[in-house]
């Protein structure tokens, strides 16, 4: 795993270009963050390749702040942050899924206690397809006869060609390529659980190490459809509308339809620690955490296409700091 060293001028230009396309700003009611004095030492981010961005840019405006603090970042995917952070290689473990009990286990088998689970931001996981594609949306048991064999969600027939999913015209006879995230990806487990109905992906799969990659991959192909966060929409892809069940009317991802649990595919994003229960956290891990919780690390989030929570969210991520 490629490890990130912020030095100055990179922490320059990273944090000039977080604000290149203006700020969207998060609730209004999130506290401001305060600076506590003499915070130095070195973090270090094992974890989720769909926030490497995200924790990116927290990490160079919070080095602005703390100047002495030295920020290590290597992010393939969320399986590697559990592994991580029961080692201590790592003091913070991105994820973005939540651990499952076979993680928390080894943890706990380990320290003797569970890791502490802090929510960070909302996220809507989009289903591309090239813009050349008119399809008006999917459900989610087409998704599944899309991506999987097994068709757990209630799907009659596999769907290997787009006019199966309603395409019409040329489109129609032409075989769908399939693109997604690798096996230590917490996309690709999350999209499993919950697009797949726990079923199994289709062998005709490819996988690619990175969300970038999967949405380039449905860039460059007509024909092709993938997964990934919304934050990694670009010109030249489109972010399918789904809908839960079948006939039921197609929902945009939009940071609205998270919010009101209208959109289906719904999801937190995750910092995992390592915190003694009963015991203050270590300072530098808190006030990064304190800082990602901030009106100012959830003006990150929304400008890095992720979705900042609510100031209710906050108090009660802000309540397990302590």
């Amino acid at each position: 795993m490629q490890k990130t060293v912020f030095t100055p001028r990179l922490v320059s230009m990273m944090f000039c270009a977080i604000f290149q396309a203006g700020v969207t700003h998060a609730d209004t009611g999130l506290p401001a963050y305060t600076p506590a004095a003499g915070v130095s030492g070195t973090v270090v981010s094992v974890g989720s390749d769909t926030m490497v961005y995200l924790v990116s840019f927290w990490a160079v405006a919070f080095k602005k702040l703390h100047p002495q603090v030295k920020i290590r970042i290597a992010q393939a995917g969320s399986a590697t942050a559990p592994p991580a952070l029961i080692s201590g290689e790592s003091s913070i473990g991105p994820m973005s899924r939540r651990m499952n009990e076979k993680e928390l286990v080894a943890f706990e088998a380990s320290h003797g206690y569970r890791p502490t689970e802090i929510r960070v931001a909302l996220d809507t996981l989009a289903v591309y397809v090239n813009r050349k594609n008119q399809l008006g949306g999917l459900s989610l048991p087409q998704v599944d006869t899309v991506f999987s064999d097994t068709r757990r969600c209630g799907g009659q027939t596999d769907a290997v060609r787009w006019g199966q999913v309603g395409a019409v015209g040329d489109w129609a006879d032409r075989d769908i390529q399939l693109y997604g995230r690798n096996l230590i990806s917490g996309t690709h487990a999350f999209f499993k659980d919950h697009a797949l109905c726990k079923g199994s992906y289709r062998k005709s799969l490819e996988m690619k190490p990175t969300s970038m990659e999967v949405v380039n991959a449905v860039l460059a192909k007509p024909y092709a459809i993938g997964y990934s966060g919304i934050g990694y929409l670009r010109p030249g892809v489109r972010a399918l509308p789904l809908a839960a069940r079948n006939g039921e009317a197609f929902v945009e991802a939009t940071p609205e339809n998270a919010r009101n649990g209208r959109y289906p595919l719904t999801r937190f994003m995750y910092v995992y620690v390592n915190k003694l229960p009963g015991k203050p956290m270590p300072v530098l891990e808190k006030e990064f955490l304190r800082f990602m919780l901030s009106a100012g690390g959830q003006d990150i989030v929304t400008n890095d296409g992720f979705i900042s929570l609510t100031a209710d969210q906050v108090r009660g991520e802000l309540a397990k700091l302590e």
